[in-house]
């Protein structure tokens, strides 16, 4: 059985190889693109499979000579080559779960404020703060987008973003005694984390007749005006109604691309969203929905304390994790959804 499954790993690499190869794909964009994810998504496994050709071979080679003789050098071989076949089946197993296609993207990350008023907003500033931190110490490059009190929209670049930040989508819930409390009482607020891999423009298609772009001049605290050049840019997308704004750049081109860049991430969310639920309406195939109303992590100050609720994970030093220590709440994440997969993959409703 796992014969079978190495061999078909290495017809689909040998043939994903040879269109990396062709001229025609290459000179399609839009091909040599996706020909190219599959080829990155597909490499791990391919080495694996090369590895259990290498173990099995040995392991074969050492039956065949001990058949002619007992040789403890042999019998040694013969036993860790057999270890290491077990090792690499389940390796193979995990590595060819059906993997999330967007795991290698860049990611666009929407921070807004919800509720609690100043609070929540504040807290929206430590969220950023914690992720912006966080991919820096995953050696991630940060790009910002827009930032406002409460408001932030920013890009996360580098190999494999989406895989780590996805697990952040979502509602983030804090407990502490706000500044300006003067009788000491907790109060909660909340953030919501929307966290969207990002596409180029050869995988969305928007038709440009389709879009209504609005220019109009920046505005700062209080609504004054900061730029005297209508720089701003407001971009609706007419058939779903969404609506994308950017105004931090002086320039009406760039903040424009900005805003195609999150109105392109957006579309995708929404057509991907879709699909889901019309292929399985219960099924969670990845830990968390990044549903805005689904609570998954809680910053609970009094007790110094951050529980993750989706794998019932509690970590102390609230400061420490706000100041972007959050491996082991991704580690965890990331060990429930190949967990989830794995069990959706061998269960009967799954073949």
């Amino acid at each position: 059985m796992v014969e079978n499954l190495v061999e078909q790993i290495e017809t689909r690499f040998a043939e994903l190889s040879e269109q990396m190869a062709d001229s025609d794909v290459i000179t399609d964009r839009e091909r040599y693109a996706e020909v190219g994810r599959a080829y990155s998504s597909l490499e791990p496994a391919h080495e694996l499979a090369v590895a259990w050709r290498r173990a099995a071979s040995d392991a074969s080679a050492a039956r065949e000579m001990l058949r002619e003789g007992e040789d403890l050098e042999l019998r040694e071989l013969l036993e860790t080559s057999e270890a290491r076949l077990g090792e690499l089946e389940e390796e193979l197993r995990l590595a060819m779960v059906e993997s999330d296609p967007n795991d290698e993207r860049n990611v666009i990350v929407e921070l807004r404020a919800g509720a609690g008023g100043d609070e929540a907003g504040l807290f929206a500033g430590d969220l950023y703060r914690m992720l912006t931190r966080y991919a820096e110490r995953r050696s991630f490059a940060v790009e910002e987008l827009s930032a406002s009190e409460g408001d932030y929209t920013f890009a996360i670049k580098g190999a494999d973003a989406y895989s780590v930040f996805k697990h952040e989508g979502g509602t983030h819930r804090v407990q502490r005694v706000p500044e300006t409390e003067s009788q000491g009482r907790i109060h909660t607020s909340t953030a919501t984390v929307a966290v969207l891999p990002e596409v180029e423009d050869v995988e969305v298609k928007i038709n440009p007749s389709e879009l209504q772009i609005d220019v109009y001049r920046s505005s700062g605290p209080g609504g004054q005006s900061v730029n005297t050049t209508d720089s701003a840019v407001r971009i609706t997308h007419r058939p779903t109604g969404v609506v994308v704004s950017m105004q931090d750049e002086k320039s009406q081109l760039q903040n424009r691309d900005k805003a195609m860049r999150v109105l392109r991430a957006r579309l995708l969310a929404r057509e991907q969203a879709a699909q889901q639920a019309e292929e399985a309406e219960s099924r969670r195939s990845q830990v968390g929905t990044g549903e805005r109303s689904e609570k998954i992590r809680t910053y609970n100050f009094p007790q110094d304390r951050v529980t993750d609720h989706r794998v019932k994970l509690t970590k102390g030093e609230v400061q420490r994790v706000l100041s972007g220590e959050l491996d082991d709440f991704t580690a965890a994440l990331e060990a429930e959804e190949k967990r989830l997969k794995l069990e959706a993959a061998g269960s009967p409703s799954s073949a």
